[in-house]
């Protein structure tokens, strides 16, 4: 049975420009490097909270897809206006915070290869609340 989402992967142009982001300005941790057989590191492996992770891998980028579905991953954040707030202070480009359809607060940003990121914070009204059991 499914039970969560484990990481989400992407090749990035220039890994230490994306380890700098991700690391270094959105505050994940470091976990572990991939390694192949010449003892070259290819990938890293950041943890971003609970038992969610993401991962990084040298390569390069293909264009998006006409038929792609893939549109951003999103963050959930506990308070959105400190964490936009420190990200700017970080170097991060944030738009603003806005209310969302679906009741929850949200901002948007993009890593160093364009993959756009959003923020979430929940409230009591957010639709994703409605019959969720934690």
């Amino acid at each position: 049975m499914i039970v969560g989402l484990a990481h989400v992967c992407f090749t990035v142009s220039d890994l230490e420009k994306s380890l700098e982001f991700y690391k270094d300005k959105l505050g994940f941790k470091f976990c572990f490097d991939f390694v192949n057989d010449k003892g070259e590191r290819f990938g890293v492996y950041l943890h971003i909270g609970g038992r969610n992770f993401i991962e990084l891998f040298i390569g390069k980028p293909e264009p998006p897809d006409q038929k792609q579905s893939y549109r951003h991953f999103c963050l959930e954040v506990d308070d959105i206006q400190e964490t936009v707030s420190k990200l700017r202070s970080n170097g991060v480009d944030v738009s603003e915070v806005k209310m969302g359809s679906d009741n929850s607060w949200q901002a948007w940003l993009s890593d160093p290869d364009g993959n756009r990121i959003e923020l979430h914070q929940y409230t009591k009204e957010s639709k994703q609340n409605v019959g969720f059991v934690k």
